[in-house]
């Protein structure tokens, strides 16, 4: 990898001695390890709950009665975003609705994969990135807040 992509690999060194094959091996291991084709098909055929009318969950953004939400956290959250993974680029959730757990299973999976894949980052629209301290990336789902 280091000599067709010598400016990728001195950002991620992990991928130095990597050749296409043994780099196209390691994701495609990610990937049937935790099954992905089952669990993108299960979350789009997964039963989506509506809470709140979209204009109505979106509007508790100008009322500031939302909260960011860590992904390990968001089973039965109303969303006040659209969430779109990319790829595919089709909304999964749009404002009002409640992450399920097939959502949330993806979710993390999207997530452990960004943390051992870098550079080859998945995308989902509605998720907020934020890094700590230490450099390590969190995400987080904007939700309507839970009455205390």
């Amino acid at each position: 990898m280091w000599r067709v992509l010598p400016e990728f690999c001195q950002r991620h060194r992990k991928y130095e001695r990597m050749g296409l094959k043994d780099l196209c091996q390691y994701v495609h291991s990610l990937y049937a390890k935790h099954d992905v084709a089952r669990l993108t098909t299960e979350m789009y055929l997964s039963d989506l709950m509506p809470a709140l009318k979209p204009s109505d969950a979106y509007a508790q953004i100008a009322h500031r009665n939302t909260e960011r939400v860590p992904i390990d956290a968001l089973e039965g959250r109303i969303t006040t975003s659209l969430v779109t993974p990319y790829p595919p680029g089709i909304p999964l959730l749009i404002p009002g609705e409640v992450f399920n757990r097939k959502i949330v299973d993806y979710l993390k999976f999207s997530r452990d994969f960004n943390t051992q894949c870098p550079g080859f980052e998945s995308d989902v629209h509605g998720l907020v990135e934020e890094k700590d301290e230490k450099g390590v990336t969190h995400y987080f789902a904007d939700c309507v807040k839970t009455s205390l």
